[in-house]
């Protein structure tokens, strides 16, 4: 049986017990908990032990009044929206306490039903916001991860960095990169963090709708615009309406459409197919490829408007064989998510298969990493995932050539704790020339270094391995 959640907090805070309890008994009535203090004093009591979702305090009260218990909240960091409520003559006042001291809004007494219920409900909106952003800040600060995003590495904590400054705007972003490397993630991850966070986030794959329909499915259509229109039906920007609307792969979206989402950017209205009146839609764009835009508009497949239009930021992803320092966060987070789905309970991976995802270039990115690990999963169910629990693709033939001489040949590598570096690197280096069957460029670009840095890495070990064989006769 799934529990109802509970009800919102509301503290309101007025030293004439007639006042109180009529704003109490009103804002019962909209659906919330209500407690009561009848001077500062007593609320900045009350919100010690147990935060609540918004404050409406009077401003004129004895020992502590409402300017120095919004005062006193702001100098201790407590970000609770709160409606101040003022009699007639200190409008100014309270417009001062808005700007100066943070106050979410102000109310003339007495306070009308319509206009408090709509504050509260905008307070209670930004409240759960504001915790969702520190949620994801302290995600990222200790963790390294921000929601469904996962990594440390330079590259994907530039990634993070963008997506904390442009969340809070409302202006467009295309998202660039290689199929699988996490395009939705980082849009959905720029919602969450963004004041339209409690709004539609709706996500439409423009590559994935046939050319005659992508006008219905993204404007809506009413009833007899075309063959199979039997009722009236919106469009995706109506569904997004007051949040986000994500276009990946927009570099397929017919030229001819771009036109008409251009329009529809420039105006914030759209009109169905076969109506007559436009509708006003409040929607966040962001928009999503993995083709080059540079030849996207040379071959003419985009407008450049529409490009201009769409790249006011612009985030590029890194693919996965570029931060293969991610690897291990990665795995376990995906790991912890396939259990769930899967009702399994895998505790890790055994080092050999680390070395085998290592090794591996990507192609696929996040979306292959996955696909192998909900295999292994599944197979595994519980315990280690051995080399035997992934795909063919990862088992190396024994037939593989061997190494350049001065490099031991091993068909596996181990990871035991105090093992050298340089051992390891060693081991590294051997299995991923024996899966490019010693193709040195092919190892090196799996490695992620230059062939001149690897023949270099070769050497060195080669030297290594004899001056210790030499010190090996001669003790």
């Amino acid at each position: 049986m799934v529990s109802k959640p509970s009800p919102a907090r509301i503290l309101v805070v007025d030293d004439d017990p007639r006042e109180r309890l009529s704003l109490s008994t009103m804002i019962a009535g909209f659906g919330y908990s209500v407690e009561t203090a009848e001077d500062g004093e007593e609320a900045l009591q009350k919100l010690g032990p147990a935060s609540v979702d918004a404050i409406v305090t009077d401003l004129m009260m004895p020992r502590i009044d409402g300017f120095a218990l919004l005062r006193q909240l702001l100098e201790r960091g407590d970000l609770t929206p709160a409606i101040v409520l003022t009699g007639f003559g200190s409008i100014d006042k309270a417009i001062s306490i808005v700007h100066d001291l943070g106050a979410f809004w102000f109310l003339e007494k007495p306070a009308q039903a319509a206009a408090l219920s709509t504050l509260l409900e905008r307070a209670i909106r930004y409240k759960n916001l504001m915790k969702e952003t520190e949620r994801l800040q302290r995600q990222l600060s200790q963790h390294g991860f921000l929601g469904d995003l996962v990594g440390t590495s330079p590259s994907i904590r530039h990634v993070f960095s963008m997506i904390q400054q442009i969340a809070p705007s409302s202006a467009p972003v295309l998202i660039t990169g290689e199929s699988g490397t996490g395009k939705e993630r980082v849009a959905a991850a720029i919602h969450r963090l963004s004041s339209r966070a409690s709004g539609p986030f709706v996500a439409v794959n423009c590559a994935a709708l046939p050319e005659n329909l992508i006008e219905s499915e993204l404007f809506g259509h009413e009833r007899g615009a075309f063959t199979g229109a039997l009722g009236r039906r919106a469009g995706c920007f109506e569904h997004a309406h007051g949040g986000t609307l994500f276009l990946d792969e927009i570099g397929d979206m017919p030229i001819a459409m771009q036109a008409k989402l251009l329009r529809v950017l420039e105006d914030s209205r759209v009109r169905r197919l076969g109506g007559k009146m436009e509708i006003a839609v409040d929607v966040r764009v962001l928009a999503a490829t993995n083709k080059s835009m540079q030849e996207a508009l040379e071959k003419k497949l985009l407008r450049e408007d529409l490009y201009y239009r769409l790249n006011v930021f612009h985030i590029d992803l890194p693919p996965l064989r570029h931060r293969k320092d991610d690897l291990p966060a990665l795995v376990q987070a995906l790991i912890s998510d396939l259990n769930a789905k899967h009702d399994c309970r895998v505790a890790d991976v055994h080092p050999e298969v680390f070395a085998r995802l290592m090794s591996h270039n990507w192609p696929g990115n996040i979306r292959e990493l996955r696909n192998v690990l909900e295999r292994a999963v599944i197979v595994a169910r519980e315990g280690t995932i051995t080399p035997n629990h992934l795909p063919p693709v990862f088992h190396i033939p024994a037939e593989a050539p061997l190494a350049p001489a001065g490099i031991e040949e091993r068909n596996t590598i181990t990871m035991e704790a105090g093992k050298p570096l340089r051992e390891i690197e060693k081991e590294y280096i051997q299995l991923t020339l024996k899966q490019t069957k010693n193709n040195k460029r092919r190892a090196a670009e799996l490695l992620g270094m230059s062939v001149r840095t690897l023949h270099s890495r070769l050497a060195e070990l080669a030297a290594t391995s004899r001056e210790a064989q030499v010190q090996a006769h001669g003790n």
